[in-house]
């Protein structure tokens, strides 16, 4: 009879372990699916409010916020200068006192190099940045630098620097005295 009451208590003590077992996963379950939910509303609230705020974004002075933006990643001021707009893709070449030259550009130099075949990248020969080397300094402005709107600030900035729509939500800037 012991041993009949052993083997009860045992069974019925896996028996509870495993419902409980059945009840915690459910209970998980249930946590994901409103864990995703919370995600899924925060991400959309984040979305709506982002494109109110986009409406209202204005950039006055363009040449300013891109200084302003460069000396936020780069640590100094470099009071850029704009000289020319090179197009296909667009480019910004700008001055800053001394003699160095800067290019800003949405265009990474890698995509303008060729590749170890021998083919060209992305972008058309004779570009300005086919000349950018490993020893150029690049600094890349994005979300994650350069502040939580600068996507939405980049694309008037542009547009009202070049007169043409930009379609990245990063810039690079290339420094060095490599043209000689």
């Amino acid at each position: 009879m012991e041993i009949f009451l052993g083997i009860v208590v045992v069974v019925a003590v896996f028996f509870f372990g495993v419902l409980i077992s059945i009840g915690n996963e459910r209970q998980r379950k249930a946590i994901d699916d409103l864990r995703e939910q919370v995600v899924a509303w925060a991400m959309q609230d984040i979305r709506i409010k982002r494109e109110n705020i986009k409406r209202e974004i204005t950039i006055e002075n363009p040449m300013a916020w891109l200084n302003q933006m460069v000396a936020k990643v780069y640590g100094e001021s470099l009071d850029l200068k704009l000289l020319e707009i090179v197009k296909n893709p667009t480019a910004l070449i700008c001055e800053v006192d001394g003699g160095l030259q800067v290019i800003v550009s949405p265009s990474r130099g890698k995509d303008v190099t060729t590749t170890k075949k021998g083919k060209l990248n992305k972008l058309n020969t004779g570009h300005v940045l086919q000349d950018v080397s490993k020893k150029t300094q690049v600094i890349e402005l994005s979300i994650l630098n350069s502040g939580m709107f600068f996507d939405c600030e980049l694309e008037n900035a542009w547009k009202e620097i070049t007169g043409q729509s930009i379609s990245s939500n990063k810039c690079f800037v290339y420094l060095k005295d490599w043209w000689g």
